[in-house]
């Protein structure tokens, strides 16, 4: 049973007072997923849910796995079959899934994976927020593979990025992981859902040669293989061991370095298409707060509190964490006098602010890792004293 309603505004968008977690399956719906396989887990289970109910009215299947891995590996095989494919999950059954996000990486299947933060270790504070699986986004999966990381700080920017998320698994045939926390997962805001007509949707490319021709993993010159959906006529190998560009297993030296080359150049030739931030008062700021998710909600509180008592304070929003957004926070640090890295955990990002700075700047974190989120007056309090 849904808990939330849709009407019509004057041009026919659909206006709701809706979860971040229900926003992402009506984003994704309109990203154009079909498939949703998922283990139910707090703090994301509603994206489950959701999904259940609103799919089948699409033409789309939902299927509840009986563990994590499985769920991942049913997105995967969906995926396959040409369907643009979602899962959630948080904590314990995000590391369940890493192992088979890293067979997606290297066979470059397109997924979305929602991963709802909450606090850890373990089965840690499962209904607190926290923001602790940054690294676990980037390096979850063994072996050294590309990943795409979003993080929203509003039920709008779950629509906006859920939609993004899966034009960019489709368009770099990558997994991309959308990193919620619990507080935008939970929180309600009014938000308009965009007409199909008013984004623009991607698709993974088409193949063009027919199918005795067909190189599943072949080199091109965006370094995005051509894909051909399982079922329709173009047979081929897929293993999860490193393949030659037909899939077949290889021991190859040049064939291994090339593959695992290509599938990085085609994220990280692209970054300027990929990594996004939003700035907020930056020009004119002695000092600036970094940070992502609901996080930023709190920088934003402390920012205009300085502001009012003649502080010029800054806020960076990292909409994209990962691929590094490594050529901003380098240009940033050379510009204001100090730097504040905000996030809910004993600092993590921080250490990528200071690689990325070539250690320049000054850098400080202002951390907290209760299991509550950080107020603007502990926010600016903090700034103060550092």
């Amino acid at each position: 049973m849904l808990f939330y309603r849709l009407y019509k505004d004057e041009k026919g968008r659909k206006v709701g007072f809706l979860q971040g977690n229900e926003a992402c399956v009506e984003a994704a719906i309109i990203a154009g997923v079909r498939f949703f396989a998922g283990y139910p887990i707090t703090p994301s289970s509603e994206i489950a849910a959701v999904a259940s109910e609103k799919l089948p009215a699409y033409g789309g299947k939902f299927i509840q796995m009986e563990d994590e891995i499985s769920a991942m590996a049913a997105c995967i095989g969906a995926s396959m079959t040409g369907v643009k494919v979602m899962t959630a999950t948080s904590g314990p059954g995000f590391s369940l899934k890493q192992e088979n996000i890293g067979y997606a990486a290297l066979n470059e299947v397109p997924c979305v994976i929602v991963n709802v933060q909450r606090a850890g270790p373990s089965t840690g504070l499962p209904t607190q927020i926290s923001q602790g699986d940054v690294m676990q986004a980037r390096w979850g999966t063994h072996g050294d593979h590309p990943i795409i990381v979003l993080s929203p700080s509003s039920v709008e920017e779950v629509v906006e990025f859920t939609i993004e998320a899966v034009n960019l698994s489709e368009k770099y045939r990558n997994p991309v992981i959308l990193l919620m926390d619990e507080t935008v997962a939970h929180m309600r805001e009014r938000v308009t859902l965009p007409l199909e007509s008013e984004v623009t949707l991607i698709n993974r490319k088409s193949p063009e040669v027919p199918p005795h021709e067909y190189k599943p993993f072949q080199a091109t010159s965006d370094d995005i293989p051509a894909f051909a959906p399982f079922g329709s006529g173009y047979r081929y190998n897929i293993t999860g061991l490193i393949h030659d560009e037909s899939g077949f297993p290889t021991t190859n030296t040049e064939e291994v370095v090339m593959l695992l080359e290509r599938i990085h150049r085609k994220i990280y030739n692209n970054l300027n298409d990929i990594v996004k931030v939003k700035k907020f008062n930056i020009e004119d700021a002695d000092m600036v707060l970094i940070s992502f998710g609901s996080t930023v909600r709190g920088c934003l509180g402390a920012m205009e509190i300085a502001r009012a008592q003649g502080i010029k304070l800054g806020v960076l929003q990292l909409v994209t964490i990962w691929p590094f957004p490594e050529k901003v926070i380098e240009e940033l640090v050379e510009k204001v006098k100090k730097v504040f890295v905000v996030e809910l955990n004993m600092g993590q990002l921080i250490f990528e602010v200071q690689r990325a700075s070539k250690g320049k700047g000054k850098i400080f974190g202002i951390n907290k890792y209760n299991g509550w989120s950080i107020t603007p007056q502990e926010i600016l309090k903090k700034v103060m004293e550092l």
